[in-house]
């Protein structure tokens, strides 16, 4: 009975550091899964946001447009020629902003792509940070250019009700 507990004993111990890496070598695929996990979800979320930007930028340049389209009606009944380049610089800021966010939305849809097919985990999370900061940074920057088109068109409206 002894020789059998200390054969027992002996391969257990021989089998321990095996079993010991075998759980080792679980918890860390587990841990690298919900790492991949994570960023796919951070990923995911950065695309819901972006398209949630997208959907607010669409709606207050549509927003500008009608202004612009009401001030050009409004102009058609009321010929003043010193308002016209005016009107066509405010619909070609508009214009522009149109275009530059849709380059820009082909940009990020590009680089969230990219991050998502990154195999280093640490660099994705770095792309991800990346992205997060540029999304802010374009945030801010739609802000202002929409400020300025629209004090353009409200200095426009007033110039046409100054008219009357």
């Amino acid at each position: 009975m002894r020789c059998m507990t200390a054969m027992i004993f002996v391969v257990n111990l021989l089998l321990l550091p095996t079993m010991i890496l075998a759980a080792a070598d679980q918890t860390e695929e587990i841990r690298q899964e919900q790492t991949k996990v994570r960023q796919q979800e951070q990923i995911n979320e950065l695309r819901k946001q972006e398209q949630i930007e997208n959907l607010k930028r669409d709606q207050q340049l549509n927003q500008a447009q009608q202004q612009l389209d009401r001030i050009k009606e409004r102009k058609q009944d009321d010929p003043q020629p010193q308002q016209q380049p005016q009107i066509n610089q405010s619909q070609q800021q508009l214009d522009q902003i149109k275009n530059e966010q849709q380059i820009k939305r082909l940009q990020n849809e590009l680089q969230i792509n990219q991050t998502q097919r990154e195999q280093n985990q640490y660099r994705q999370q770095e792309q991800i940070r990346e992205i997060q900061r540029q999304q802010q940074m374009d945030l801010l920057q739609d802000q202002l250019r929409k400020g300025q088109v629209q004090q353009d068109l409200d200095r426009l409206r007033q110039q046409q009700f100054n008219q009357r």
